[in-house]
């Protein structure tokens, strides 16, 4: 297992060095977006509407942060389950997205998804929302504002640590 330092929007044509196991320490621009709002973007794209950021060589945090308490850019932001977001993450990653940050194991068609597309699953400390919340040094709520914690917000991370769940060569931390 190796250990890398990144920025997320190098993960579009570095997830190739990754494998399952490595450890990331990723810093840059991520959208938090969950499964209401994966409803959302996908309907957008089926009917040709404007998505709230462009997804190609993009980075989601399946996360729904807390409010800021004052003086911080936010509140506790652990990840959520992925598998929520399996209905959606085949064409998410279709459309160019790079990289999926959550917890827990992905269904086979996003597996498959991840493989086709050179994209990576990287996987966050469940119930480690608050230690988290350190690494994010901005915070701007940016769609879907009526779904509260739950809309996309764009945050700017800081070396926040990672571990590659799901690589594009086909490795996987989890059972098949």
């Amino acid at each position: 297992m190796a250990e890398y330092k990144m920025n997320s929007d190098e993960l579009k044509t570095r997830a190739i060095e990754l494998h399952a196991g490595d450890r990331v320490l990723l810093s840059g621009v991520v959208y938090t977006s969950r499964d209401a709002a994966h409803k959302r973007i996908v309907g957008l794209i089926n009917e040709g509407g404007e998505l709230p950021y462009e997804l190609d060589g993009a980075c989601i945090y399946y996360a729904g942060p807390t409010p800021a308490p004052e003086g911080l850019p936010i509140g506790s932001c652990g990840p959520t389950t992925s598998s929520r977001m399996d209905p959606y993450a085949p064409l998410l990653l279709d459309k160019g997205l790079a990289c999926m940050i959550g917890k827990g194991g992905r269904d086979k068609s996003v597996c498959d998804a991840i493989v086709r597309n050179n994209a990576v699953y990287l996987c966050a400390i469940g119930g480690a929302g608050a230690l988290a919340a350190r690494c994010v040094k901005e915070c701007k709520e940016i769609a879907f504002f009526d779904l509260g914690c739950e809309s996309v917000k764009r945050i700017v991370i800081e070396d926040f640590p990672l571990v590659v769940g799901i690589d594009c060569h086909g490795g996987t931390m989890f059972k098949a």
